[in-house]
């Protein structure tokens, strides 16, 4: 598992820019699922076919990344930019960039208080001698990701973009591992949520599902001084009760608990007090879906260097395939 994730991990991402990830995850899951579909706005849509009486279960896992987008070149050949989702400054200054051709620049900022830096005073050096020789290299509106490598600490890892690559991964391994579901499972590897949840939105929509989950990272509150939050790496999957863009269906976090503390799953309870994830998008698609959230604990979310621990992921997996394999028809 650790070279899926390595791979989803420093593929080319961004938000509105997906194909080269979701291309990637085709090529993982096309042998094990029923049907494969990508729809107009991009999502990935792995099928896993379910028992004629079964119901619908719309999993998601967001495909894109973080980044940054050029907006003007100046005369020297340093590059001005916007963030595309949400970016850190804190994290940005000395951080290498990589544009789609493979282009790379280093973020740096002009001189002042670094208690007020500020987007508009930073600058991406592509090593141009001038704008025209920055012009050969990127254009205006060209997007850029963090450029950092996979790292393999052991029991954990760390890469940019395990948000929300690691739910991917997920995703991707309990589809293989899925055989003949009670329900037709709907892996849905979607796009733009780091700028709206658009791809969800659209995703669930279509699929008229009647359960969702998202699969997302979340923060923990295990780091030295570290915001309180009863969340950590290495105690299992986190059941969502609450984001800033959903209140998990309370029949379907009871399910989800129900369902780890009889299969021993290890789990946490999430109470994020900022952020969101797909299911903010799928819980209030047509009439309403019931809808929750398994979230994978990860540390320094946005930042390019993001850590997730192996027996979580593990912890997700699992709860995921006893979820698609619970009678759903049982919950209302």
């Amino acid at each position: 598992m650790k070279q899926i994730i390595k791979q989803l991990t420093e593929a080319f991402g961004p938000s509105g820019f997906e194909s080269e990830v979701t291309e990637l995850i085709k090529s993982m899951v096309q042998e094990h699922a029923d049907e494969i579909r990508t729809d107009v706005l991009g999502n990935l849509i792995a099928v896993k076919k379910g028992a004629a009486a079964g119901k619908k279960i719309m999993f998601a896992a967001h495909t894109d990344e973080i980044g940054i987008v050029v907006t003007h070149i100046d005369e020297d050949g340093f590059l001005r930019f916007a963030n595309v989702g949400g970016v850190g400054v804190a994290t940005l200054v000395g951080n290498r960039v990589r544009f789609k051709n493979g282009a790379i620049g280093v973020i740096y900022r002009e001189k002042g208080d670094w208690k007020e830096l500020t987007l508009d005073k930073l600058y991406v050096d592509i090593g141009a001698k001038n704008k025209e020789e920055a012009a050969e290299k990127v254009k205006v509106g060209e997007f850029a990701i963090f450029h950092r490598e996979f790292t393999d600490l052991g029991d954990r890892l760390v890469a940019k973009s395990m948000d929300d690559r690691i739910g991917c991964a997920v995703l991707i391994e309990a589809l293989k591992r899925t055989e003949k579901p009670k329900n037709t499972l709907y892996f849905v590897f979607t796009v733009q949520e780091e700028v709206g949840l658009r791809g969800a939105r659209t995703a669930a929509y279509g699929l008229e599902p009647d359960l969702g989950i998202a699969l997302d990272v979340t923060l923990t509150g295990d780091m030295p001084k570290a915001q309180r939050m009863a969340v950590s790496l290495g105690k299992g999957a986190a059941i969502k009760v609450k984001d800033s863009s959903l209140i998990t269906h309370p029949k379907v976090k009871d399910l989800l608990v129900d369902l780890a503390e009889t299969a021993e799953i290890p789990y946490q309870l999430e109470v994020l007090e900022r952020g969101g994830t797909d299911a903010g998008a799928i819980h209030v698609s047509r009439a309403g879906v019931p809808s929750g959230a398994i979230s994978i604990p990860t540390r320094y979310v946005h930042s390019p260097s993001e850590m997730v621990d192996l027996a979580d992921v593990e912890a997700c997996v699992k709860l995921v395939a006893a979820l698609g394999d619970w009678d759903i028809s049982r919950l209302f």
